[in-house]
């Protein structure tokens, strides 16, 4: 089995107490977080605690600012794939999920990737949020706006390990009751 990490949409974020209500699910990525979760996390970035498991080592995020940058960013990476139509559908089918699964907050869920190391989870989500996050939105930013060509022709060149993440109604966590 992968470890993997889980990004939802909801419309609260979880607290202490409870998990939100309206509970959606995005993706899931095998063995990474992959740099679209980190996009869609990337705006108005907060570590709160985790639906699945008991420390703190959830993410939330405004959605639509999230989903507005991974948008912008697939556009930018598209202007040089004109002829890729797996890239075209992958857009198109994350684009569309996006859409059909939008709510007020992303919620990213690490708990399987940080446990992977021998390092204090709450320490790499709290590093995740402050650290490896706003740099892939800076990168990203940069890129959409022709300041960073030669990063925006690396994440070109291995988009599915950037983008190409499981898109489902259903992931291996899901809160079909919520």
């Amino acid at each position: 089995m992968a470890n993997r990490s889980y990004l939802y949409s909801a419309d609260s974020m979880p607290d202490e107490t409870e998990i939100p209500r309206g509970i959606r699910c995005i993706s899931e990525h095998n063995w990474d977080i992959p740099l679209a979760h980190k996009l869609m996390v990337g705006r108005g970035t907060t570590v709160v605690p985790s639906m699945i498991w008991n420390p703190p080592i959830g993410i939330a995020a405004d959605y639509a600012g999230g989903s507005a940058l991974l948008l912008d960013l697939l556009d930018a990476v598209g202007k040089g794939l004109e002829g890729d139509a797996e890239f075209a559908e992958c857009v198109a089918r994350t684009t569309a999920h996006l859409e059909k699964q939008r709510a007020k907050y992303f919620v990213l869920e690490t708990g399987e990737i940080v446990s992977m190391t021998d390092d204090d989870p709450v320490a790499s989500v709290r590093h995740l949020a402050s650290e490896d996050v706003p740099d892939a939105v800076a990168r990203a930013e940069a890129a959409i706006a022709g300041r960073d060509d030669d990063w925006l022709t690396a994440v070109r060149a291995d988009w599915r390990s950037h983008f190409a993440s499981f898109y489902s109604d259903a992931l291996y966590f899901s809160f079909p009751d919520n």
